[in-house]
């Protein structure tokens, strides 16, 4: 689907999941060059910047935390940057650059504020709405994380290994797709610079540091998610350690106690108490006298 925006001089055309001949019809007419429309045709893995004659070519993927309605993992966005036309190219629908339209059209129709001189400030707005988005996505899986630890002082320990896992596991991606953006960023100024000005290096310099203030708030994330995990290991580990111990003292009552019965099975010519009046109580009563002893001594020793 191909949707075109103007604003004043300014042309943004928009391409979601396009077809080869939607991809033909735009690189016809902007004149785009053929490797560059093969780029289009699928998804890359690998972020790139290239430079060419009348505009920069710039693969970028942005990660996307899982939710109940939809997966994880992350979306390209693929931006041909020229003087006066900015065209994205992707294949999933994200809502950072719906709001980013929204804002751009209304620009457009009341006529109001000033994206710059050139395509390369819609580029510069756009991604910083994108690094805004995951801003937010980074604050609400803090926000599981402050959840998770509450749970965890509450006695949840066990429950919470597989929510501390999710969440490892969307912060993995989460880095993993960040992980080359400041090198295609640093290699997208100095062609930005060429192609637009260095008058545009300064609002170049802020990508890179719009990117620097994600990946600051994703390895404090990170670092809260290790130390949470630590955490709830060391209670986990606590509370089997309790239960064995208790296990193990219960035994250690039993084990007299059962001396003590095996010796009255015995067949012998003198048994004591058995075949006595109350027998059976008397019995009982040493057993419990036997186990009341050790829980009292155990008591004492501080281990129970």
């Amino acid at each position: 689907m191909i949707t075109k925006r103007t604003y004043r001089q300014l042309i943004w055309i928009d391409l979601e999941s396009p077809t080869q001949e939607e991809i033909r019809d735009i690189a016809n007419a902007y004149g785009l060059h053929p490797l560059v429309v093969h780029e289009l045709s699928a998804p890359t893995l690998k972020p790139k910047v290239d430079l060419y004659e009348n505009f920069i070519y710039l693969i970028l993927h942005f990660p996307k935390i899982r939710r109940k309605n939809r997966g994880g993992g992350d979306e390209e966005v693929d931006f041909i940057v020229g003087r006066k036309f900015i065209i994205t190219v992707r294949y999933t629908t994200s809502e950072a650059l719906h709001v980013f339209a929204k804002m751009f059209e209304a620009n457009a129709v009341l006529n109001k504020g000033s994206f710059g001189p050139h395509a390369g400030y819609i580029f510069f707005h756009l991604v910083s709405k994108l690094y805004e988005s995951l801003l937010h996505e980074l604050a609400a899986v803090n926000e599981a994380l402050r959840g998770i630890e509450n749970r965890i002082f509450r006695g949840e320990e066990k429950e919470m290994v597989r929510a501390l896992s999710g969440v490892s596991r969307d912060l993995l991606d989460f880095k993993r797709s960040l992980s080359l953006h400041r090198d295609v960023l640093e290699s997208f100024e100095m062609a930005g610079r060429k192609l637009l000005g260095d008058d545009f290096g300064f609002h170049l310099r802020t990508l890179i540091g719009d990117y620097y203030r994600v990946d600051n708030v994703l390895e404090s994330n990170v670092a809260f998610l290790a130390e949470l995990r630590e955490t709830n290991n060391s209670l986990v580990s606590t509370k089997q350690n309790e239960i064995m111990k208790t296990l193990t003292i219960l035994a250690f009552i039993a084990l007299p106690a059962t001396t003590v019965l095996s010796l009255f099975q015995i067949e012998s010519a003198s048994r004591p108490i058995v075949g006595t009046r109350f027998d059976f109580w008397i019995l009982v009563l040493l057993l419990i006298a036997i186990a009341l002893s050790l829980y009292s001594w155990f008591k004492h020793k501080k281990w129970l």
